[in-house]
């Protein structure tokens, strides 16, 4: 009986002492546009000499928490789908502690998945409109529109919009003082489109 209870003795101790050997820590933080939107579903991986450790995502606001990393120093890898990842290096992580990586880890949308049209809008002789306002519609295939933001061309009378890749039709009306034009151009997959507006206006009527 006694030689029992020593060895249930032995094997409580054991199994209350590993956790102490088997300690770990984390890190949180929140993952956004360069606007400070949220990016959901982002995903978060932990990186020890070259190697992938752990991963996760965040939620639909943005935030993360990734825990389970043994004591060290960690690169954290940050990427999301129509975005360029980030990367947070050289991060220490200690025993039952979460490290807060912030609030502001910004991700970049990356230009390869963008879809970019370069516009330009002319007087009727020719020369570029300066401060012109453009705004920008997709047309649905009932007809309907949907507007989808509006832009201004610069002192070189050339305006840029951008939006993720996909097929669609756009349609870019320009105004300026009572003078109004637009043109219709289908994109496709991300690249580079370009179009042409020309104002039935003169310079001089400016």
């Amino acid at each position: 009986m006694r030689r029992f209870s020593f060895f249930a003795f032995l094997l409580l101790v054991s199994c209350l002492g590993s956790p102490v050997f088997a300690q770990t820590g984390g890190v949180k933080g929140k993952v956004r546009t360069m606007s400070g939107a949220a990016i959901a579903q982002a995903t978060i991986t932990a990186r020890q000499n070259g190697e992938d450790v752990r991963s996760t995502h965040s939620d639909s606001k943005g935030n993360f928490e990734l825990s389970g990393l043994e004591p060290g120093i960690y690169n954290f890898v940050f990427d999301a789908p129509g975005y360029a990842a980030g990367l947070k290096s050289s991060i220490e992580i200690r025993s039952n502690r979460t490290t807060n990586l912030g609030d502001n880890l910004r991700l970049m949308v990356d230009r390869g998945t963008l879809v970019l049209v370069q516009g330009s809008v002319f007087f009727k002789d020719g020369t570029s409109v300066t401060a012109a306002k453009v705004d920008v519609e997709k047309i649905n295939a009932d007809g309907t529109t949907q507007k989808l933001g509006t832009v201004w061309t610069n002192y070189q009378g050339e305006f840029t919009f951008k939006k993720g890749q996909g097929a669609a039709k756009l349609r870019f009306t320009a105004k300026y003082h009572d003078a109004t034009a637009s043109s219709e151009i289908d994109v496709d997959s991300a690249a580079i489109y370009r179009t042409a507006i020309s104002l039935n206006i003169d310079r001089k009527d400016k």
